[in-house]
């Protein structure tokens, strides 16, 4: 359980004081049944995998219509648009991803069975994007300016091999971002603020192969694989910061009776701290180079196995103090609308990438129960989901602030 902080509390005081702020929280309230609603049709748009195509078309209309400025979509395929604010305070990005881990073809076709919607990628991340789309329905019909600029943002590549590229493209092409939010599935009370880095890498050995018997003695490329998985799996990695590893499938061989010629497997390599990361995956290439040299070496072959690694994820790892300015803002806005704080371990999401750029972000909770995801079954209950976007908008206005009455509590990077 985190601490709840008292750092922003009179700030806070003077925002909630504000009319239009409670107007809006209540707007909030009162719009789950609508959002809910958005949040099925955006689900209902496939977005498989490197082809979120139709699903940025698609949401590209949605925020068309609350007159966002440079509304586009741009190289990589992220959507986004800025809310102007007066120019005197920091601009802040709101973030939710496009895309989902399931294939073209799946059937994303809610159901509604109890008040329980039932859809793959219903939650993650349907929540996120149906959350935006609330928080600029209340910042309209209650009329409230801010002093930051807001920028929308629905990017694409964050699942799996997507590997954030669209994260990436964004801050490859936009450095004036002072703070950055980053909308998941999860309870209100969620704030993730450290982001877990990984390298991934496809690993394969090549060797002549032979007959089981007649070409017995040849080196083979699954006993190599074998041999570099024995060896990370008896890698040591620190706690702290946590580090860890896995390979996560193997492949090879044609036949029982066949010396191989092709094996590999997928390797995971994560860690919170970028400098242990890096050592993690030099000591990882380092075992599997020497696998594919002691395999040669044991049939009396030196140099039969080569080995090639391919890196196919590489998301940032990054990390901020407790005590940095945007950690409390969030907290702080939970702590107003008597939301508890329990979850704030690392994880990889969007965030990563700024927080490894030093741009404040954190990831929080859409509000809701949702569970399954990455699943057929996935599932969302709306009940009482307005608390998630109350607790981003209320962090959102802590950290631009409200114009001519609140002063942003975020500061402009230099």
């Amino acid at each position: 359980m985190t601490s709840t902080s008292k750092v922003f509390a009179k700030e806070f005081e003077q925002l909630l004081d504000l009319q239009q702020v409670r107007d809006a929280l209540y707007f909030l309230k009162q719009d789950n049944e609508q959002t809910t609603k958005d949040q099925i049709e955006v689900t209902e748009v496939e977005a498989p995998p490197f082809k979120e195509e139709d699903r940025a078309a698609f949401f590209k209309e949605k925020l068309a219509a609350f007159g966002l400025e440079d509304l586009k979509t741009d190289d990589e395929g992220n959507v986004y648009g800025i809310r102007k604010g007066s120019g005197k305070g920091p601009t802040v990005v709101i973030a939710a991803h496009l895309d989902t881990v399931f294939p073209a073809g799946t059937n994303v076709k809610a159901k509604i069975e109890n008040g329980i919607v039932y859809a793959p990628g219903i939650g993650d991340d349907g929540r996120g994007l149906a959350v935006l789309l609330t928080l600029l329905r209340t910042l309209e019909e209650n009329k409230i300016e801010t002093e930051g600029d807001i920028v929308f943002l629905a990017d694409v590549g964050e699942e799996g091999l997507g590997d954030l590229r669209g994260m990436k493209a964004y801050f490859r092409d936009n450095t004036y971002v002072d703070g950055f939010i980053s909308v998941e599935p999860g309870s209100p009370g969620d704030l993730i603020y450290c982001g877990v880095g990984s390298k991934r890498y496809n690993v394969t050995f090549k060797g002549k192969g032979g007959h089981s018997f007649g070409d017995f003695g040849t080196s083979s490329a699954i006993h190599a694989a074998g041999r570099a998985i024995a060896a990370l799996a008896d890698l040591t990695v620190p706690n702290d910061p946590k580090t860890t590893y896995n390979v996560g499938t193997i492949h090879g061989g044609t036949s029982i009776n066949t010396i191989a010629q092709h094996a590999g497997f997928q390797l995971d390599l994560r860690s919170v701290s970028s400098d242990a990361l890096a050592e993690l995956e030099a000591n990882a290439l380092a075992i599997i180079e020497e696998a594919a040299q002691a395999e040669g070496v044991a049939r009396k072959q030196p140099g039969s196995i080569s080995v090639t690694t391919e890196l196919v994820g590489d998301r940032p790892a990054g990390s901020q103090p407790e005590d940095a300015p945007i950690r409390h803002i969030a907290l702080q806005a939970a702590e107003v609308l008597g939301i508890e704080v329990e979850r704030e371990e690392p994880l990889s999401t969007d965030a990563n990438v700024p927080i490894s750029l030093g741009i404040p972000a954190l990831t929080l909770g859409g509000g809701g129960n949702s569970g399954g995801h990455h699943t057929l079954e996935e599932f969302f209950d709306p009940t009482d989901a307005f608390y998630g976007p109350q607790r981003i908008l209320l962090a959102l206005l802590g950290m631009v602030g409200v114009k001519d009455a609140t002063a942003p509590m975020l500061p402009i990077r230099n």
